[in-house]
């Protein structure tokens, strides 16, 4: 009787579910959060009696056979691409995202890394630098005597200084869009690194092949549907609760048999 280790894997499952679920709810208030999905898939069959075979009594096909299945395994735990609604903050260099794309991050390593996270502050030398300080990949650097920078749709930035008329172009914001975001690799801190899954990384400007436009001083909002998933959370709790059950059931089943004289 394989009942006790076919329910072990669903207890197993819904574990992973479970752990799914509170990522996400613990990210309801992180900036461009995309929730994540738990899917699964069931093992191996054992063929007893495989469909199509030959009855032994008639020669006649077998229309349907013996197909007992021996539980089931996580299978991904995949992005779910969703916009997530874009918050007001007055920030000259918060930039919301309105579609797709992805900002390019500089890492310290010299490697690139992709965020939804607009949230940008100037460092010492006056780089665009993230929350955790690495730098934006278009390298933009504001002047000391800027009074105010605007970054428009498509990404110019421009300096306004006092005493002048007019603002000056200081460089442009480019977007970055993958053929397979899913395929993304997550790397803590809003960050993303590019896979073979995920394919090579195509950059352009926003509101050009497919990217989105950004908008300054606004930030996008985790897309965590917290009621959905606590939908979810009871149901996945259901599902342990039923497998346990199976497990109890499977070992009363054991009991009577040793208990037979």
């Amino acid at each position: 009787m394989n009942a006790l280790k076919i329910a072990a894997t669903g207890m197993a499952a819904q574990q992973i579910r479970v752990d799914v679920i509170a990522n996400n709810i613990a990210n309801m208030s992180t900036t461009a959060y995309a929730p994540r999905v738990a899917e699964f898939a069931d093992l191996l069959y054992q063929q007893n009696l495989t469909p199509g075979a030959l009855s032994s009594q008639t020669g006649e096909i077998v229309p349907a056979g013996i197909q007992m299945g021996m539980g089931v395994r996580p299978s991904t735990v995949s992005l779910q691409i969703s916009q997530g609604s874009l918050g007001p903050t007055g920030g000259d260099l918060d930039l919301g995202i309105e579609g797709r794309g992805y900002f390019e991050i500089s890492l310290p390593s010299g490697d690139s890394a992709y965020t939804r996270d607009g949230k940008f502050n100037r460092s010492a030398e006056g780089l665009m630098v993230s929350a955790d300080g690495f730098a934006l990949a278009d390298n933009i650097t504001i002047p000391n005597d800027a009074r105010r920078i605007v970054i428009s749709r498509d990404g110019e930035v421009s300096a306004f200084f006092d005493n002048v008329v007019g603002g000056q172009t200081i460089g442009s914001i480019t977007m970055t869009v993958f053929a397979n975001e899913k395929g993304l690799e997550a790397l803590g801190g809003n960050l993303f690194r590019q896979t073979d899954a995920s394919g090579t990384p195509i950059a352009g400007q926003p509101g050009s092949e497919g990217i989105g436009y950004m908008r300054q001083g606004y930030l996008e909002d985790s897309s965590v549907d917290v009621v959905a998933e606590i939908s979810e959370l009871i149901e996945a709790q259901r599902g342990y609760e039923l497998n346990a059950k199976v497990i109890t059931a499977a070992d009363e089943m054991y009991s009577a048999t040793t208990r037979i004289r």
